[in-house]
């Protein structure tokens, strides 16, 4: 059996009077892309949320790659492993695109703000090798050549794999997708997939979030679905497709 990367069990979130989580837990594995669906307004991204540490969850218990983890804050969510992009590009507009991923590689230094402050030996060798993995990852997403390039001047496409970059760099257990294909048009949406696909075969592990179907359905090893905070259906893609719940919640209207 592979080896389980986040394991996470009983989580419910609230907001004032609004239930937005009730119960909901997911298991993924070790080289899987997992999907996560469901109609707007199921708890999709609140769920997200919860596990990247932007929201403090009422319930529920978090393990990431066998280790109990807190998800009490973005930053210490990223140190434990989990690596994420939004659905809203966030990425440094006046930075170049090589300077986006480093900033993202700084997670995983050591030389601290002494090193930075009196420009240590040890600083500067580690500064050359930040400076090489991030031209490494802008090759990786196809982007090499935009590196000395203002992130704000990139295509819509280029940004979304720019940020995928920066997730990379922190050498995550697992990178949290939060929508990628969002705003792309076709051909943007077959280079994400392709891209996902190599990063699935060289041994990663993602959790995806998506609205478009079709995208899930043809990436992911199993898929989850949520409707109205609450989980509905857990499987294959095959599995949920069929699954009479789900078809009525969310495949069933048309797109949501």
């Amino acid at each position: 059996m592979s080896e389980t990367i986040l394991k996470v069990q009983g989580v419910s979130k609230r907001f004032g009077g609004l239930q937005a989580l009730s119960d909901v837990g997911i298991e993924i594995r070790k080289g899987q892309v997992y999907g996560l669906i469901g109609p707007n307004g199921a708890g999709k991204t609140t769920f997200f949320n919860v596990i990247t540490g932007l929201y403090i969850p009422d319930a529920g218990s978090f393990e990431l790659g066998g280790q109990p983890y807190k998800p009490s804050a973005v930053h210490l969510v990223a140190k434990a492993g989990i690596a994420r992009t939004f659905q809203n590009i966030r990425l440094f507009a006046e930075m170049t695109a090589l300077e986006n991923v480093m900033v993202g590689r700084h997670v995983r230094t050591h030389s601290g703000l002494i090193g930075a402050v009196l420009r240590t030996g040890g600083f500067k060798r580690e500064e050359i090798e930040i400076t090489e993995r991030a031209r490494q990852l802008l090759e990786y997403v196809g982007i090499g050549k935009y590196a000395d390039y203002k992130a704000r001047t990139l295509s819509y496409g280029d940004q979304r794999r720019l940020e995928i970059a920066r997730a990379l760099a922190t050498d995550p257990k697992l990178i949290a997708l939060d929508e990628p294909a969002a705003g792309m048009n076709a051909t943007e949406k077959v280079v994400l997939r392709e891209l996902i696909d190599r990063i699935r075969r060289d041994g990663r592990t993602i959790l995806l979030i998506e609205h478009d179907v079709k995208l899930v359905m043809g990436l992911c090893d199993r898929v989850t679905v949520l409707d109205y905070g609450k989980q509905i259906a857990e499987g294959t893609p095959a599995d949920v497709q069929k699954n009479e719940k789900v078809i009525e919640a969310y495949l069933g209207t048309g797109g949501h």
